[in-house]
């Protein structure tokens, strides 16, 4: 399933350098810029809450937007940057890089845990520990999965689930060189506090 592209809209920037930056500021816009793609770059102004908005809501740098500027045809673009003030930390400037249809971006994609009630180890009262719940891909800008699904048919406590253990959608495929855990099924609390019990009146009797 392609992850559906969220739309970003900026406006055409009147006139470029510091001067028309400046102004742009005070009137509560912040300047922009989007290059590559094969085209020349354009200078950009987003409304200042706008953005802010986005920039709260996490993984700006790493999400695929779909650029509406009026007069200009849509275009597919990465964040590879944004300027903030040193002391306010707002932001000053923000870098956009056109990206073409073959290109392949380093994205966080969501992680769907399936079939909880087809696994013996959740059922005998263990509990799904989840250490990611999304992960890094290297996808095609063209065909961006909305998730990657772990089925969970048949884990046992102490199962261990890994990157390696999932199949990830085609031509996609993980940015660390490393087989990571992704999540578990770990003992009930009950057997867990009753190992510990154990553990303690070994250490006692020993002690004795």
């Amino acid at each position: 399933m392609a992850k559906e592209i969220p739309d970003l809209v900026a406006e055409v920037r009147a006139g470029t350098g510091k001067g028309a930056a400046r102004q742009a500021r005070r009137d509560n816009l912040v300047p922009a810029v989007v290059y590559g793609g094969g085209s020349d770059p354009i200078a950009l102004t987003m409304k200042y809450n706008y953005l802010l908005k986005h920039l709260k809501a996490g993984r700006f740098l790493s999400t695929l937007f779909n650029l509406k500027v009026e007069g200009e045809k849509d275009v597919r673009v990465i964040c590879r940057g944004v300027q903030r003030d040193v002391v306010k930390d707002t932001p000053l400037h923000v870098d956009f890089m056109r990206l073409r249809a073959n290109s392949r971006i380093d994205l966080f994609i969501h992680v769907d845990f399936i079939n909880h009630e087809k696994a013996p180890g959740l059922k005998k009262g263990g509990t799904l520990v989840i250490v990611r719940n999304e992960v890094e891909l290297n996808v095609n800008a063209s065909d961006i999965p909305d998730h990657i699904t772990v089925d969970l048919t048949g884990l046992q406590v102490g199962d261990v689930i890994h990157i390696k253990d999932v199949d990830l959608p085609k031509g996609a495929k993980p940015t660390i060189d490393r087989n990571f855990v992704i999540g578990n099924i770990s003992a009930p609390s009950s057997l867990r506090s009753a190992g510990d019990d154990e553990t303690e009146t070994e250490e006692d009797a020993t002690e004795e």
